[in-house]
């Protein structure tokens, strides 16, 4: 069966919802930036890597051993993390220890999750 498209049979156009969205509408380069943003949560490893930092600041070799994966995979992981300014680090004499950049991470993660437990519950 064919999935039926919801569409307009008329072709009306409502100025005033148009210019009511259209100021609203952020620049084209800050929505540019937030669907950048969203594509990094586009890849597992990098969600487990948020998740794990949830719940505890980690350096890369506990990291590394938590997912079961290579110190070189989870680095080039942090490094798409950290350019997206999703995690932070800081030295402690040779040891390099990640967390979360700010709390809009965990707020952002958490309604994502809770829209997906919602899903499965439906």
């Amino acid at each position: 069966m064919k999935d039926i498209i919801n569409r307009c049979e008329c072709t009306c156009v409502h100025e005033e919802v148009i210019c009511k969205v259209k100021d609203k509408m952020p620049e084209d380069e800050k929505l540019y930036d937030l669907a950048e943003l969203f594509k990094v949560f586009g890849d597992t490893t990098r969600i487990k890597i948020l998740y794990a930092l949830f719940e505890e600041e980690m350096c890369v070799c506990d990291i590394a051993d938590l997912l079961n994966m290579t110190q070189s995979a989870i680095s080039h992981q942090l490094r798409v993390l950290k350019q997206a300014r999703l995690v932070k680090f800081r030295k402690e004499g040779k040891i390099v220890y990640y967390s979360l950049d700010d709390n809009h991470i965990n707020q952002i993660f958490n309604c994502g999750l809770c829209h997906i437990e919602e899903t499965y519950n439906r």
